[in-house]
This record gives structure tokens, C-alpha cells and sequence, in this order.
């Protein structure tokens, strides 16, 4: 009850900024307890804490946006109240993957290695057909086509977990919100290890030098992915609201189910682009 009383959707729309924080103290919590309580599985049990306590938030939010649905007449205003939504949401990702960074970074290595274990082996798992598309398949279409799809996969799993769930589609943004936090936060530690012995305001440097290089190397696409996914998940959101509250009259139905297509082709085109930038530019930049 405390942490999801923190915030309230129309404060969050108000000020999407404080979802960043909010992310940070979410995701902190759910770390440290998953750690205490389940500690041999403390990889999973922290993303499903963090989840637990954004779930009121993100269903009441959905709430909102479903009635906006029902009360606006014109899709540019709807569309225009979505993307106060998806902004604040987009913090609350951000505020959650920083706080993963920070803890991989900062904690022993032992500790590290329990709590971010299945996220650094669906890292493996994700890094070996990347570093093969390097040397053959980024300069062509074919790795853009293999992440498209995949990236699309994610997508339909994020509105069917947003229509049966209700919410459910915040489970796979706080679960990429971990295994991205854990590619930054290995790439920092690495970075910092062969230091050795330079000197405080050196390292200072080649941290903020580490941070930025490693923010950019998964966000310049990394965002725009999870930006699809929230609108995705949104859209099922809307129409899982909507049977619940039994808003099944021709009218009422039809305009939330325009709404709903609508989101579902912008999500597409934002994947489009994501996938553009991670199988073209991020290669040619980080590579």
C-alpha cells in the first residue's frame, strides 16, 4: 500500500518526471527484498516486486485513458491525452533501469552474479546472433527483418498480457528495464576494473565517460522499443478496461476499438523505425 500510494495518475500526468524517481525507489525495493526473501531467485522475484507495486498505477491509468475514450470526441485530442501517459510511463522505465545500473555497478560481484543471473544469461543468449549480424547481416535487410519481427513478438505479447492482465504489460517493461540495466551496468563495471590505479577525479571522468557511452550504445533504440511496447500495451489496456466496464454499445465500442488500431499501427511505426536504428545505426556507431 505505501509505495503505490506514492503516486496517482493524474499527479503522473502532471508531472511525468517524478516517475523517474519513482522507478528508482520501485525498482530499489524489490531488489533488496527479492534479495533478503528469495535470494537463489532474487532475478525474477525483484522484477515481479517492482511490477506488484506499478500495477494500481498503470490500471488506473489505463482507467483514465479508457474513459477519455468514451468522453473525446476527436482522435488527435485522445491521442494527444495518450502521450501524456506514455511520457510518464517512459520516465518510470528509466527511473527502473537506472536503479538496475546503479545496483549492478555498486554491489560485490557475488551479489551481482545471484541477482542479475537470469538477466545476464538472456543477455548471452541475445549478444551471439547480434555480434554474428555485425560481421554479415546489419549492413542488409535481413538483420533488420530477424529484430522487426522479434521486436513485434514482444509486442503482441505486451498487449495480450495487457488485455487478460489488465496491467500485465508492465511485467515486460520492468523485465527489459532489468536485463537492459544489466548490459549497461556490465559494460561500466568492466570499464572501471581496467582503470586500475587512476586517480579519483580520472575515474569520475571515465565513469560519466562509461555512463553516456553506455546509455546511448541500448537507448538510442532501446527507448523507442519500449515506447512501442507501452503504446502497444496501452491499446490492449483500453480494450481489456472497456469489457470489464461493459462499454460494448455499437458506439462506444467502435470508437475505442478505432483508438485501439490506431495505437496498434503507431506502435508499429515507431518498432519500424527502432528496428531501422538498431539494425543500420547502432552498428555503424558502437561497433
Amino acid at each position: 500500500m505505501v509505495l503505490e500510494s506514492i503516486i496517482k495518475p493524474i499527479t503522473a500526468e502532471k508531472k511525468p518526471w517524478e516517475m523517474f524517481f519513482y522507478g528508482l525507489i520501485v525498482a530499489s525495493v524489490g531488489l533488496f527484498l527479492g534479495y533478503w526473501i528469495f535470494q537463489d531467485r532474487a532475478d525474477l522475484v525483484m522484477v515481479f516486486l517492482a511490477t506488484f507495486a506499478c500495477i494500481p498505477l498503470m490500471y488506473n491509468s489505463i482507467k483514465l485513458e479508457e474513459q477519455k475514450d468514451i468522453d473525446l470526441e476527436s482522435e488527435t485530442s485522445i491521442l494527444k491525452e495518450h502521450s501524456k501517459m506514455i511520457a510518464f510511463f517512459s520516465f518510470l522505465f528509466l527511473g527502473t533501469m537506472v536503479a538496475y545500473v546503479i545496483w549492478f555497478v555498486v554491489l560485490p560481484a557475488d551479489m551481482t552474479a545471484t541477482i542479475f543471473n537470469q538477466q545476464v544469461a538472456t543477455l548471452t543468449q541475445i549478444n551471439s546472433p547480434i555480434k554474428a549480424g555485425v560481421t554479415g547481416l546489419a549492413t542488409n535487410f535481413a538483420y533488420f527483418n530477424k529484430l522487426f519481427f522479434n521486436n513485434v513478438k514482444v509486442m503482441i505479447f505486451c498487449i495480450l498480457f495487457s488485455f487478460f492482465y489488465g496491467a500485465g504489460a508492465i511485467f515486460i517493461l520492468t523485465w527489459n528495464a532489468s536485463v537492459v540495466g544489466a548490459a549497461m551496468g556490465g559494460m561500466i563495471r568492466v570499464g572501471i576494473a581496467k582503470l586500475g590505479g587512476v586517480g579519483f577525479f580520472g575515474k569520475a571522468i571515465a565513469v560519466t565517460q562509461l555512463s553516456t557511452f553506455s546509455f546511448m550504445r541500448y537507448m538510442i533504440h532501446g527507448l523507442p522499443e519500449m515506447m512501442a511496447y507501452m503504446v502497444a500495451g496501452l491499446a490492449g489496456g483500453i480494450i481489456s478496461v472497456a469489457v470489464i466496464r461493459h462499454d460494448l454499445t455499437n458506439e462506444k465500442f467502435q470508437k475505442i476499438m478505432f483508438d485501439s488500431s490506431t495505437l496498434l499501427l503507431i506502435a508499429i511505426g515507431i518498432l519500424l523505425i527502432a528496428g531501422l536504428i538498431e539494425a543500420f545505426i547502432t552498428p555503424a556507431l558502437f561497433f
